[in-house]
């Protein structure tokens, strides 16, 4: 059974192969609805704006705040503060975390209900486990950014998560913390790695390195990637290809 909602700005979809009823996929979905409520930068009574907002303080803040909070300050660090959740004109947006971060949660909950064989698909960030309605593994393409209608590659993640970021859907709201301007160079970057979360936080600093992104991909334990830049060239890491099934 395959539904898919709007949820957080953005199409999600849940697939869960054998599933009788729509059960689990309604508690997914209710979860991601309560990620939107706290996480939101777009809605006035979310947690992130009242800690925007300067009315709630951090002893207040509630657990999965802390966790994701604790995330991002991580992933600052790995990444020598190419992810930083703080705005230049102030405040915090934890969104370059969040999506992954919901998504492998969601996929938890399907697997605490005994599916086995699912795929969660928030606006191109994946966590999938298992195979699909005809048995085959998951298979997953990546977008041309320069024509949606395009895939320019199909891999096979085998359980392992798949997130990419980019300009293309969204226009330039990823930026480097380094150094002023827009971020050109680099169009999308799609990164695998052993869950969704791993996938989408190094996919999202990696892309505010620009050229030196896919770089780091390649010197990172458990990532792979794959880069197009402004001018239509594909750079991939050593390990992509065996990420994608044979022609």
């Amino acid at each position: 059974m395959r539904i898919t909602r709007i949820l957080m700005g953005m199409p999600i979809t849940v697939e869960i192969v054998g599933a009788v009823d729509a059960t689990t996929h309604e508690a997914v979905f209710a979860y991601f609805a309560s990620v939107d409520r706290r996480f939101s930068t777009y809605r006035d009574d979310s947690e992130i704006a009242d800690i925007n907002g300067g009315r709630i303080t951090e002893t207040a803040y509630s657990d999965e705040m802390r966790v994701v909070l604790a995330l991002a300050e991580r992933t600052r660090r790995e990444t020598d503060g190419y992810f930083d959740i703080r705005r230049p004109g102030g405040g915090i947006d934890p969104s370059g975390i969040v999506k992954g971060w919901a998504i492998r949660n969601a996929a938890a909950i399907i697997a605490a209900a005994g599916h086995t064989n699912y795929f969660v698909d928030a606006s191109g960030d994946i966590q999938s486990a298992g195979v699909n309605s005809h048995g085959a593994p998951w298979r997953v393409g990546i977008r041309n950014p320069f024509n949606d209608a395009e895939i320019v590659k199909i891999v096979t993640p085998r359980g392992r998560g798949i997130a990419t970021s980019g300009t293309s859907a969204r226009g330039q709201h990823i930026y480097n913390p380094h150094a002023a301007g827009d971020l050109e160079e680099i169009v999308s970057l799609t990164v695998i790695a052993n869950d969704v979360l791993e996938a989408d936080r190094f996919a999202t600093a990696a892309f505010a390195m620009g050229r030196d992104g896919i770089g780091f991909i390649e010197q990172t334990p458990g990532l792979e990637g794959y880069a197009i830049d402004r001018d239509r060239r594909a750079t991939l890491s050593s390990g992509f290809a065996a990420c994608c099934p044979p022609c």
